[in-house]
């Protein structure tokens, strides 16, 4: 692939808590430079980063019940909706891992599904953040099902901040289970061109990474 196929295929993130306003500029300036999909911040930055990109290709990200998804559906809606007022176009929510668990499975749906709407009157895309290495397979594609009758417009994998990240297997099993109209993004642990390539081979059409720019300029090297 070339470079600039696989760099519009990159969500440019930075999610870390002790993240401070100079670096969000800094993500931004580098989004436009090598013209990434989105950059995807935390919340309270959405505002910034919409501003920085106005009048670029890029989009805004915005994270909701990020990272660990164990806020009740009427907060995440209201985050959904404030990330959007701020500019995001896009929303990477994390499921009630735990309702998954318990096999709750109308919870887990309704609340996609709620947050789903929220996202689709504002004209925004939802993806799903499964945290794949807290579930088993039976369990993944379970979610997998119920993002996609609640409407989600993308699964993923991971936050980055659990026990692993995004895994081939994982990838491959999610574009099989959700088919070719829903997107899987890989996010967690992808921080070469390599890494990046495998995954887009096993069927993700969108990479969320932090070590974005070291992967396009290693594609850069390898053509």
């Amino acid at each position: 692939m070339e470079p600039l196929e696989i760099a519009r295929l990159i969500d440019h993130t930075l999610l870390k808590p002790e993240a401070v306003p100079s670096q969000i500029e800094r993500l931004c300036k580098e989004a436009r430079e090598y013209s990434f999909a989105t950059v995807c911040v935390n919340p309270v930055y959405v505002e910034r980063a919409a501003a920085l990109l106005a009048e670029s290709q890029v989009g805004v990200c915005g994270v909701i019940a990020f990272p660990l998804g164990a806020t009740t559906t009427a907060i995440k809606v209201a985050e959904a909706r404030q990330v959007l007022a701020d500019g995001a176009r896009e929303v990477d929510m994390v499921l009630h891992v735990g309702a998954l668990k318990a096999g709750d499975h109308a919870r887990v749906q309704d609340d996609i599904a709620a947050v789903a709407a929220a996202c689709h009157v504002g004209e925004a895309l939802l993806k799903v953040i499964l945290e794949t290495a807290l579930l088993n397979d039976e369990e993944k594609i379970a979610a997998c099902r119920l993002a996609v009758a609640a409407g989600a417009d993308f699964v993923k994998t991971s936050t980055g901040f659990s026990s692993a990240g995004a895994t081939i297997e994982d990838v491959q099993l999610m574009r099989r289970i959700v088919g070719p109209k829903v997107g899987v993004k890989a996010a967690g642990g992808i921080r070469t061109y390599a890494d990046a390539l495998a995954m887009i081979q096993a069927g993700a059409n969108r990479i969320g990474a932090s070590a974005s720019v070291t992967i396009i300029e290693q594609a850069r090297a390898a053509t």
